[in-house]
């Protein structure tokens, strides 16, 4: 091979393929005013979601649905929500807010309510999102400290740690937001819930070390705070308006709302005493 004729490179075959398709094919550039549209225009769309789902909770209380909607204004408003957050998270997954990604998000979160239902969930307060993210913004407090206090626990020489079970009672209506609740202190390190008392709503909970007084009394400060943290994001009196459902293992989960009223006049049901634990009763 003379030494005039040279090989053509890989890199330069390929730069060459790049731009004979950019100029057959050319990709419109986003300049800066069309990608701040573009995000005006999702954050207007997820404004709009979310101030049409405000107005329908709004009319929660100063409507009467027909029973061919479900008989209640919450339960048409969570199916709602729920279609919502399905679409949505539908979107995420794709990357491009379109009207074809929105319908097919409606379409597949209706599949999934209609094919896929599952147990009713009692509604039976309201979501506060701000103190939600406080609750978050503790936890993360909480586990870090945590952390470290175990972790110098485990190195430290010594006596090994001294653990115990301790009882306390929360004043959490709900069974959904007591398992919240207990999700917190189980995120936690050095606290484990072992036993709950659905009935008299009583935590048997493992602390990891409590040699001192002031670890005991400091275990109850962080339970009494989540407590009420937890009623001020899900269970405000103001709010509170008790659910006829009464879960799962109950005979009649499967009955609409409508049936459920006529066969607590008839008094074959009897509706749920949701006002709290009893105080009366103490475990041995």
């Amino acid at each position: 091979m003379s030494p005039d004729k040279q090989v053509p490179e890989r890199g330069s075959k390929r730069e060459e393929l790049r731009t004979v398709l950019a100029e057959r094919y050319p990709v419109a550039k986003k300049g800066p005013i069309r990608s701040a549209l573009i995000n005006v225009w999702r954050l207007s769309f997820l404004t709009v979601v979310w101030a049409l789902i405000g107005f329908w909770v709004w009319l929660h209380g100063r409507i009467r649905m027909p029973r061919w909607l479900g008989g209640d204004a919450r339960e048409v408003a969570v199916r709602l929500w729920t279609i919502t957050w399905l679409t949505f998270v539908w979107v995420l997954l794709w990357g491009t807010v379109s009207w074809a990604n929105v319908l097919g998000g409606i379409g597949v979160a209706l599949a999934i309510m209609i094919l896929l239902p599952l147990p009713r969930v009692p509604v039976e307060g309201r979501l506060h999102p701000f103190v939600v993210l406080l609750i978050l913004g503790r936890l993360m407090v909480d586990f870090c400290v945590s952390s470290a206090q175990v972790g110098w626990a485990a190195i430290r020489p010594g006596k090994p740690p001294l653990g115990a079970v301790v009882r306390v009672r929360v004043a959490i209506k709900s069974d959904m937001v007591l398992t919240l609740a207990v999700d917190y202190l189980n995120l936690v390190p050095g606290t484990m819930v072992l036993e709950i008392d659905h009935r008299r709503r009583m935590l048997y909970v493992h602390i990891f070390d409590v040699r001192s007084e002031a670890r005991v009394k400091a275990f109850y400060k962080q339970v009494a705070w989540v407590e009420r943290a937890f009623i001020r994001a899900f269970e405000r009196d103001s709010e509170w308006h008790p659910s006829p459902y009464h879960g799962i293992d109950d005979e009649f989960h499967h009955v609409s709302q409508h049936a459920r009223r006529r066969l607590e006049k008839q008094g074959v049901l009897e509706r749920v005493d949701t006002s709290g634990p009893e105080s009366q009763e103490q475990r041995p």
